[in-house]
């Protein structure tokens, strides 16, 4: 009987749990991508749309192939992934801090809020042909277009991961001698890690939207432009190679993001 209750105990460890989960969603995930892919191209073959309208997933491996067969299409990925690398690393670099001093400070939160909000909800791309009066159609006024798009899910995320730190938590802290800056380095910035991933990668997803849109207006090279140029020569596969392209870029970092939160998990207070 003991021996029995240690092998089921065993089977249900929490580490044998997450295995079990992680290999799950692996197969379940694939799965689905492959019946998806499969249905999309048995319909593509059926020519029910002409390719033109509906290209299966062979014809965008096709005009993958002849993408990757010049050299152009490398400076369209340097030229949108320095666009994009350099929009969001400003938008970190400016946002992190300034949704950390804006939760923290409450008289900061009540003069800035307004002002936060107002721009978050401003449809920001409306502001592309602002920028490039400013800053011309260089890659300066496509930078900002990326950061703009960027910053706000970083402030944002990282005001609430703030204001939603546990307050007694807090209050014991002080009550204990701890300095302000003890409480900020050692509860709220672990506290708040969780909420600055998610910060993170929804910014991701916005800078990717800002790549594609400042590529439209003016640009010589770029995976938007691309795009810009295989529809309006009906090149559907490519436009769908360019889709994937930035697909693949969002789930990449995406993914880093999730690996660097795993890496930071030690610095969470337990919330069990």
């Amino acid at each position: 009987m003991t021996a029995l209750s240690t092998r089921e105990t065993t089977k249900i460890t929490p580490a044998r749990k997450a295995r079990r989960d992680r290999a799950g969603k692996i197969l379940y995930g694939t799965a689905a991508v492959i019946v998806v892919l499969a249905a999309w191209q048995i319909i593509a073959a059926l020519r029910i749309k002409p390719e033109v309208i509906l290209p299966g997933p062979l014809d965008v491996a096709d005009a993958f192939k002849q993408l990757f067969s010049t050299s152009e299409i490398w400076t369209d990925l340097g030229t949108s992934g320095s666009e994009m690398l350099f929009g969001l690393l400003l938008a970190t670099v400016v946002g992190l801090p300034a949704g950390l001093l804006i939760g923290w400070y409450k008289r900061l939160s009540w003069a800035l809020g307004p002002f936060v909000s107002f721009l978050y909800s401003t449809p920001r791309i409306a502001l592309t042909p602002l920028l490039i009066v400013w800053f011309g159609i260089g890659q300066t006024s496509k930078i900002a277009i990326v950061f703009l798009m960027a910053v706000f899910p970083i402030v944002i995320n990282v005001t609430t991961g703030m204001q939603n730190l546990d307050p007694a938590m807090l209050r014991v802290a002080k009550q204990f001698g701890a300095s302000d800056f003890q409480v900020f380095t050692t509860i709220a910035l672990p506290g708040t890690v969780p909420y600055i991933i998610s910060g993170l990668r929804l910014a991701v997803g916005q800078a990717l939207i800002g790549v594609f849109v400042c590529e439209l207006s003016g640009a010589t090279h770029g995976i938007g432009m691309l795009m810009n140029n295989a529809g309006q020569q009906f090149q559907t596969p490519v436009v769908f190679a360019g889709v994937v392209i930035f697909a693949l870029t969002g789930v990449l970092i995406s993914w880093l993001l999730r690996l660097l939160e795993r890496s930071v998990a030690a610095w969470r207070p337990d919330s069990h």
